[in-house]
């Protein structure tokens, strides 16, 4: 019987081991406490590979602040309060509803990109996903979810804007795999097509490359990752991917990549771009790091976009 119990003992001590490292797990990747930042500061993103563009990023974020907009506010399927701000170029503009990257902001984000819609006639909706800015949420889910939100925020938009209104896509880093993941689902016939900027493969394959940056063994650390989401979030990082959305895209898809992207690698646009059977373009920029395509060559950036959607 003693044998018994100290096998008992150890199966529960293993037990509480593996709960215990997939909760450290999900904290590590998937919850986000609530911040307290002042309505004046301005997010910039942190590295070196960003210093040299924190001028311009803080005068894009000053003019978008001075800029008229509109504030939106939706409730995503599972009860939680998203809000976003319409800056509007003119009645009849194509817009774009725009998602920011993993724990960042629209205000981050985004606000080069609403100087580039008024450049290029289009109007803006950008968004704070799930867990950012002033919606709601704990739990980043890298697009499983939050693409559900974007179906929302569309089909908010047909009644705000009715059934003429031409919109695109628009995502950056998980924004873009949040757009991305939309791609086989029923989307509006408002909806011209998709830009998605530096975004990733799928959920497995961006946590598994971090795990390997981070020198740990992806063969224990990726399912304590994937039990903590299940048991702790409520949801799989394998339930959808980019890959497995745009396969089925019937909508017009223009990928950008940094070449130099060491966060997520150039080499997972080329897989979306493969496996998407639409009208499709892809866009590389040498030397451009994670982000950066746009501050890097920003005159074929506009060009690539003008020509792609008019």
């Amino acid at each position: 019987m003693n044998g018994v119990y100290i096998g008992l003992g150890i199966l529960l001590a293993v037990g509480v081991l593996v709960l215990g490292a997939a909760y450290l797990c999900f904290h590590l990747a998937f919850f986000v406490p609530r911040r307290h930042t002042s309505s004046d500061e301005i997010e910039l993103p942190k590295g070196k590979i960003y210093e040299p563009y924190y001028d311009s990023m803080t005068v894009w974020a000053r003019q978008t602040r001075e800029m008229p907009y509109e504030e939106m506010c939706i409730t995503s399927f599972d009860g939680l309060r998203l809000y976003g701000k319409y800056y509007e170029y003119a009645s009849d503009a194509p817009i774009e509803l725009m998602f920011h990257g993993y724990r960042s902001s629209a205000q981050r984000d985004l606000c080069g990109a609403v100087q580039r819609c008024r450049e290029l006639g289009h109007s803006a909706l950008i968004v704070d996903q799930r867990c950012s800015g002033r919606s709601e949420g704990r739990v980043i889910t890298f697009g499983v979810r939050e693409h559900r939100d974007c179906l929302s925020w569309l089909a908010f938009m047909g009644e705000r804007f009715g059934p003429e209104a031409k919109i695109i896509l628009t995502g950056i880093s998980m924004g873009a795999a949040t757009v991305l993941m939309t791609a086989d689902k029923p989307l509006p016939p408002t909806v011209i097509g998709i830009l998605a900027d530096c975004g990733y493969s799928s959920p497995r394959d961006i946590i598994r490359k971090v795990i390997r940056q981070l020198h740990l063994p992806v063969w224990l650390c990726y399912p304590l990752v994937r039990l903590g989401a299940r048991l702790y979030g409520g949801f799989d990082p394998e339930a959808d991917s980019p890959a497995q959305a745009v396969a089925h895209s019937t909508r017009p898809i223009l990928f950008f990549h940094g070449e130099t992207d060491d966060f997520v690698p150039c080499e997972m646009s080329h897989t979306l771009y493969d496996a998407c059977p639409a009208e499709k373009r892809l866009v590389t920029i040498p030397q451009a790091g994670h982000g950066l395509c746009y501050l890097m060559d920003t005159p074929g950036y506009m060009r690539a976009v003008r020509e792609f959607f008019h």
